[in-house]
């Protein structure tokens, strides 16, 4: 897929790969160059750990779109492909 930056450096996420990564306005992205290629990476979720039940619990700080079965049945055959 061959995109081109505009006169300000920008450049536009496909609609198909922003729609395969689940990239929304507003969403965090970690972009590295490594060995002359860029890479996009959804960032991590913020999360705090606190304590439920004696038990530590990674709690979002940030809202977070809702896991939904699809996410996970998408993600489950993602990984035995």
């Amino acid at each position: 897929m061959r995109i081109t930056i505009d006169g300000a450096g920008r450049i536009v996420v496909p609609k198909a790969v922003r729609d395969a990564m689940g990239l929304e306005a507003g969403r965090e992205i970690d972009m590295v160059f490594t060995d002359g290629r860029i890479e996009i990476e959804v960032a991590p979720a913020r999360v705090k750990i606190e304590e439920h039940d004696g038990l530590p619990v990674a709690v979002p700080i940030d809202d977070l779109p809702p896991l939904t079965d699809e996410i996970v049945r998408d993600t489950i055959e993602a990984t035995r492909r």
